[in-house]
């Protein structure tokens, strides 16, 4: 059985803790004997895999590899899965390249099966890195199931990170945003916004974002999370929102905070 994460607390309080404890935890999860085996084997075997066709022949291995990248939900999608990784990444028409969630560019890159003759399977650091991820999106999996905006949450300094480091047009980070599930709800969130919102025309829900962005973060554009403290305040807005609009706190404490945030006093 694995390390059962301890989230104490709900909302921002129970962020505060989490990020307190998180090495701690971390590292007895990956300790647990179920993680430990699925390192292991990954360890043991990725270097004899040399294509796409072999990475999704073996479950275990293709449950790791996808899993560091977040694609977990994609394990029987073997046919797709191939396809991403046989295209790779440098040719613009590639399928990772047109797909709106960035997250296949980056797995289809790590392995680079579609990319270069020799892949990157062999390379004696691949283990560890793949591994790393891995470790730390399951982690995250397993607070989700304790409390799903806190994996929400964990989850948005990796792709935020991503988006502020990509080479794009300040628009084409929120587009990304927008295609980005876990993302665009901790934006809708945080910013006020309705879910409803989807249904609007793209550049109408691009205005909408940049102006509600500029109302509570000072800015329009995704590049201000490049600071930290401005990552905290997107997590602090998404966390005390999420819980007001669930009921969970109720409390004027909770409606003031909110306001302090937001700027409302």
């Amino acid at each position: 059985m694995s390390y059962q994460p301890i989230v104490p607390f709900s909302g921002y309080a129970g962020w505060v803790v989490l990020q307190r404890t998180k090495d701690t935890q971390q590292a007895a999860f990956n300790n647990s004997a179920e993680i430990q085996r699925e390192a292991d084997y990954f360890r043991e075997n990725i270097s004899k895999i040399h294509s796409a066709e072999e990475l999704v022949s073996d479950y275990r291995l293709l449950k790791v590899a996808l899993g560091a990248f977040g694609l977990d939900d994609d394990i029987n999608n073997k046919f797709f899965v191939e396809k991403v990784l046989d295209e790779g990444t440098l040719n613009k028409e590639s399928l990772s390249n047109k797909l709106s969630d960035k997250r296949y560019y980056e797995f289809s890159k790590a392995f680079g099966f579609g990319d270069f003759d020799t892949p990157n399977t062999v390379l004696s650091t691949f283990p560890d890195e793949i591994l790393s991820a891995y470790q730390e999106k399951q982690f995250q999996i397993a607070v989700g199931d304790q409390d799903q905006n806190m994996r929400l949450a964990m989850n948005l300094d990796d792709d935020l990170t991503a988006l502020v480091e990509k080479d794009t047009t300040e628009n084409g980070r929120w587009y990304s945003i927008m295609g980005n599930e876990a993302l665009r709800t901790v934006f809708e969130t945080a910013l006020g916004l309705p879910s409803s919102i989807s249904g609007l025309d793209l550049d109408q829900q691009l205005t909408n974002f940049r102006d509600k962005a500029e109302q509570y973060l000072g800015s329009s554009e995704v590049s201000q999370f490049s600071d930290p403290a401005k990552k905290d305040e997107l997590v602090k807005l998404f966390l005390i929102r999420s819980e007001l609009s669930s009921g969970a706190s109720g409390t004027s404490a909770a409606s003031n905070a909110l306001a302090l945030l937001t700027g409302a006093f």
